[in-house]
């Protein structure tokens, strides 16, 4: 399959032009991402509207509500909508929407009825946004029974991950990482698809696992290239979906290396690293060196301050550090 370097914001902009061609039930709605209002405030929908139309790349008022409630009903007449969430921290506006109707449609309706819906929405973490515009909440849908989460990490992965949403017959909430917007890298020029719930280990190892998505998977192969200088051997393993959450492919690295650190850009209390870290410890609980350990965001709302706002979300020296202790407490109990 022929590839070509792109960046992850044409990479998610190929697969929406190539989901566009392939099926005329697919179509696009949000604020300001017809090309007459720029092509989205990120650019990923730029020139979708003048190629298809703007019946098919349709903007909407200012509302999350509305733009929930319109995507359900079009899913409900046969269609698969494509609804952006300008930014996740918007996505309260539409919880009831998605929540008790998107999420449940195939439970209530028993199976008769599905709701085909990609919910896309940045993640502006560590962009000097502020405590409304920077959150990572992608622990709020990991306990919403009907939904899957996907953040990928890379423009290849993005790609085909987007692809497999838009096709999923059930909703799929589709995280980008504003961070990685910008990140280039070989990706398929063919329309694709990546299958939800299959892990990627993005770098071997046999010291310690870090197991991260996202935002957190640069900054933890950063950390693990400084740790291996130290003679730690990290093994690093990208999750791309937190639901479906691909435990087998977790508890198999950590059984092999006997520790692991979490990282996520989420919140560290009540956040996805909790729910991986048991997981991890039921399954693994006679086979761990030492309790597993989890490096995440400050529990405060995001500071707007740049100095502040480091302070709050991990970086490479925090994951290092946890890594570090997680290696040394092994090496204190003389094994």
């Amino acid at each position: 399959m022929a590839e070509r370097k792109m960046t992850m914001r044409e990479a998610l902009n190929l697969a929406l032009e190539q989901a566009l061609a392939r099926d005329e039930r697919v179509f696009l709605l949000g604020e300001d991402i017809a090309d007459a209002s720029g092509g989205g405030i990120l650019g990923v929908t730029a020139g979708l509207s003048t190629k298809y139309g703007d019946d098919r790349v349709v903007d909407t008022p200012i509302s999350e509500a509305a733009i929930m409630g319109a995507a359900i009903g079009a899913a409900l007449d046969g269609r698969r909508p494509v609804a952006e969430i300008m930014m996740m921290d918007f996505i309260g506006i539409a919880m009831d929407q998605l929540v008790n109707h998107a999420a449940k449609m195939r439970f209530m309706t028993a199976g008769r009825t599905t709701s085909p819906i990609t919910v896309r929405a940045a993640v502006l973490s560590g962009m000097g946004t502020g405590a409304t515009h920077s959150q990572s909440l992608e622990g709020w849908f990991m306990g919403l029974p009907g939904i899957k989460v996907v953040m990928p990490s890379s423009p290849a992965d993005a790609k085909g991950l987007l692809t497999t949403a838009i096709f999923d017959d059930d909703p799929v909430l589709f995280l980008e990482p504003v961070k990685l917007l910008g990140t280039r890298g070989m990706v398929p020029v063919e329309e694709y698809s990546i299958p939800f719930g299959q892990a990627n280990i993005v770098r071997a190892g046999t010291d310690v696992t870090i197991i991260t998505y996202g935002w957190g998977v640069p900054q933890s192969l950063t950390a693990a290239a400084e740790l291996e200088a130290e003679g730690i051997s990290v093994e690093v393993v990208d999750l791309r979906t937190l639901l479906p959450l691909d435990t087998p492919t977790m508890v198999d690295s950590v059984s092999r290396t006997r520790r692991a650190v979490v990282v996520t850009t989420s919140v560290r209390f009540g956040g996805p690293s909790a729910e991986i870290a048991a997981t991890l410890t039921e399954n693994l609980f006679d086979e761990l060196e030492v309790p597993v350990t989890r490096v995440g965001a400050q529990f405060t709302p995001v500071p707007s301050s740049p100095v502040l706002e480091a302070a709050h979300f991990p970086d490479p020296q925090r994951i290092a550090d946890a890594v570090r202790r997680t290696v040394g407490t092994r090496a204190k109990a003389g094994d």
